[in-house]
Order: C-alpha cells, then structure tokens, then sequence
C-alpha cells in the first residue's frame, strides 16, 4: 500500500490509503464540496467468501473523508439505501441542526433522496461518521467511515495511515447472522465473529524506512472494546478522541497469560478503544524491510496481530526526540471552581418497558437507562409525551459531569457536539486528554469537565448501541 506524505496528499486532492478516500477539502476561500453515496456493497471479508448485502459509503470498502481544520465544506449525502438514513460526525464541533440525529436535528433521508451537511470543523484531528437511524444494523453492515481532519499547518510526519478496527457477525458461508440477541444485549452486547482492519483480516501497509508513521486508529465497532499495542517499533500517542495529548506519551503492554493486569509502567497508558474511540500513534518505523505488528488483547492474555506495517526504501533516519506535540485545538478551558456538577448514573431499565417499532428501527425491549429514565427510540416522537432531556444547562458555564457506572458491563458514553476533559476515576490513571467519549468500567465512576459552549438539544448515550438501543441514552439541552 501506498504511503502518502502530507505534501503529496495536497498535490493530489483525492486519494486513497488505509481505506477508500473520497476527497481532500484543501484550503481555499470557496466551500469544497464532497459527494457522499450511501449504498449497498459486496466485500470478501472472508478468504474466498464475499459478503453480500454489505452497505458503505462507496463501492470499494470502508471510506475516509479528508478535510482541513477551518475550512468549510459541503458533503452532499446520497442515500441508494432500501431504507432510510442519517450521517452523525461523530466527535466534529458543529452546528446542531449538522448533527444526523432523526427527528431531533433533521428528518431522516429518505429513499433515493439527497441531503447536504454544511460544516466547517473546528478541531483538527481523527473523527468518523456513522448513520442514527437503524443504528445497529447499519453500522454493523459497514456503515462507518473516518474523518481525517488534517492541522492547517504541516506537523512533519512522512506516511499518514488510518485503520478502521472492528468485527463483523458472519456465519461460516460469509454472510451476515443476526446482529443482536436480547441476553447479550442485556449484558456486555453481541460480540462479532470475524475482527478487521479496513474490513481485512490481514492488513497489510507499507511506509517509509526509519520514517515517522502517524498511524489514526478508530474503533467502528458496535459493541468490542480494544486493547492494542505495537511490537516492532519505538511508539507514541500523540492524540485520543481526536484531540492532541498534552505530552507524547509510551503505550502500556498487553496482558499475557502469566500477567492478564499488566501494570503500566510511569508515563505510559494502556491505548484502549472502545466503540466510537480513537487514537493517533507516532511510528519510528525500522530500518527497509523491518516489520511492525499492531496487535489486540485476546481474553485470557493471549494476543492477535490486527495489522502489519512493512518498511520500505532508503532509511529516512528518523529519532523518538522528532515527535513533538501536536498544536491544540481551540477548546475553551472549564472553569473547576465555579463549575456545576451533575450526576448521571448508568444503570437498569427501571421497569423493562417494551419500546415501540419505530421507522428507524427499534429493538422491542429497554434494559438500560441514564438517572433511571429510558430513551424511547430512534422512530418519530410522540408530540403528546415529548422526550425531556436529561439535563438542561446553560451556554458558556462550566460543568462537571460525574457518571456512575453501576453495573458489570463497559459503557463508552459518547457526548454528542461537545468536547470534555477527563478528570478523574475512582479505579484507575486516566491519561490527560479531551475527549467526546468516555469508556466506563464495571463499578467506575468518572468526572469530566467541559465548557457548555455549543447550544442545541445533544444526544448522550452509550455507544455500545445495543445498550443505546434498549434505553441507555438521553438529551442534554444547551441553552
């Protein structure tokens, strides 16, 4: 696979690398304009065995749009779908009414129909896109792409990779099974059958000898959490969700069979995604044909390579001292001495109330809830019983959000439209970095603190999205 330069990216405008690419918004006074199809596919996700009834936005595999931080641009979505569908930018600041939630911010697309989003993204960093509106069986056909948001300024690396990481459910023919099952969904969710990156099972790139690699991870999964890391190489993070770490910093080990809860060593963090996370990792490459793997925590310690990076020609020579920082994106500092606390706790349905079939596709049971109030569903609202949010708070204060996790499963509670800083966990060292999703564990709790300075109606749920389907999400109004 080709390994691009940021020069080379803007000499050619459209390309394609780690994924299929659709465009490159590059600077420039007038909008660009990005042409978005949503559609059914085929891939042969396993060995000799395509998968029909696939769906993408585009023919070739899982896509990656390429943007520039501040400058606008128009993505024309075209849903080809049998159904209908929504795009949500998933962890992009933007407008509400840009946001892709049904019948919140916009009616769904409907079949054969066109919808423009109109953005200009604040932040630069690695986001991605998914649909609202069938959530689950959408994502788990292969509705998913990344946004690569690139700094208005060069940060220097040679090759920039994105991978996709997440399973698909397919039987032993290849074909899809049924996505959920109700004593999973209750649980920990429905785990896939066959892991991918970029929709492979053995990925294979190549980039420059003794190069800096910037390599996006993002977790495109409906319910795995991962835990990876990299053998082969001297690695940073370099950014989490998106945003710039304050300092580079190393990535703990895998647990073994001998060590399931390896301790992280000072300065270092496990590098865990669950759905909807991702992380930006700085690559020495080794010298020409060194190889790297990037490899994912299995149950029991043991552990399975998802990716392997090969090195090619003339060694560029490149040192651990030549990866600095990342510029910071402009996100507005909460104010911790004056902010105003608010508890979530994340827990059961209070009463298994059946939700209804709605048309962008419920599932018929509600186990979870946020504060004990269940989310009625993706289907149009009932205007005699209006969904009141969760927390209404008010534009430019300064919050902490304390989240309780009170069961025995993960939940990645994702804000939609906002970006958080992580404080603190009655269990663990968080890293310091912002974030738009943040992985609870059995029994923790987690504070986060933010800055409520994007006004609207924003959907706050668990990405898990059997967990998001049967009742863990809710609204917070900013006003």
């Amino acid at each position: 696979m080709l390994a691009l330069s940021r020069r080379n990216l803007l000499k050619l405008g459209t390309f394609g690398f780690g994924a299929a690419a659709l465009g490159y918004a590059r600077a420039s006074t007038a909008a660009a304009e990005i042409t978005l199809p949503i559609g059914r596919t085929t891939c042969e996700i396993m060995p000799t065995l395509p998968t029909a009834a696939m769906m993408g936005y585009g023919p070739t595999g899982p896509t990656v749009l390429h943007l520039t931080q501040g400058q606008h641009v128009l993505i024309h979505a075209q849903n080809r779908l049998e159904e209908v569908t929504t795009v949500h930018w998933h962890g992009l600041r933007g407008p509400n009414a840009q946001d892709g939630v049904p019948y919140l911010t916009q009616m769904p697309i409907g079949v054969g129909e066109d919808y423009t989003y109109d953005l200009t993204p604040k932040d630069a960093g690695t986001y991605w896109f998914h649909p609202h509106c069938n959530t689950l069986e959408q994502i788990a056909r292969g509705l998913a792409g990344v946004v690569v948001v690139h700094e208005a300024q060069d940060p220097g690396y040679d090759a920039d990779e994105v991978i996709q990481l997440r399973d698909f459910r397919l039987g032993n023919d290849g074909q899809f099974i049924e996505f959920t099952k109700p004593r999973n969904a209750v649980r920990g969710g429905t785990l896939g059958t066959v892991t991918t990156a970029n929709w492979q099972t053995d990925l294979h790139i190549t980039a420059p000898a003794g190069g800096l690699l910037r390599l996006r991870l993002a977790a495109t999964d409906v319910t795995r959490v991962f835990q990876i890391a990299v053998t082969g190489a001297e690695v940073r993070v370099i950014a989490a969700d998106g945003h710039p770490v304050p300092a580079p910093y190393a990535i703990a080990d895998l647990p073994t069979p001998k060590n399931r809860e390896p301790v992280a060593a000072p300065g270092t963090w496990p590098v865990i995604l669950a759905p909807g996370q991702r992380s930006d990792l700085a690559i020495v490459m080794p010298a020409e044909g060194g190889i790297v793997t990037v490899d994912m925590a299995l149950p029991g310690g043991a552990q399975k390579t998802v990716a392997t990076l090969i090195a090619t020609g003339p060694t560029l020579g490149r040192l651990v001292a030549d990866i600095k920082p990342l510029p910071a994106n402009p996100l507005s500092e909460p104010d911790l001495a004056t902010a105003q606390r608010v508890d979530f706790t994340i827990g059961w349905s209070p009463d298994g109330t059946a939700g209804t079939s709605g048309i962008c596709g419920d599932t018929p049971y509600r186990f979870w809830s946020i504060n004990r109030k269940l989310w009625p569903g993706e289907g149009a609202p009932d205007p005699a019983n209006p969904l009141a949010p969760l927390a209404e708070i008010t534009l430019g204060k300064s919050y902490i959000f304390r989240m309780k996790n009170e069961t025995k499963n993960d939940h990645p509670i994702h804000l939609h439209g906002m970006a958080f800083k992580l404080l603190s966990s009655n269990q663990r060292d968080l890293p310091p970095h912002w974030s738009d999703t943040a992985l609870l564990r059995a029994d923790e709790t987690v504070e986060v603190a933010f800055v409520a300075d994007n006004p609207g109606d924003w959907v706050f749920h668990c990405h898990v999205i059997e967990h998001q389907k049967t009742g863990l999400a809710g609204l917070i109004r900013v006003a």
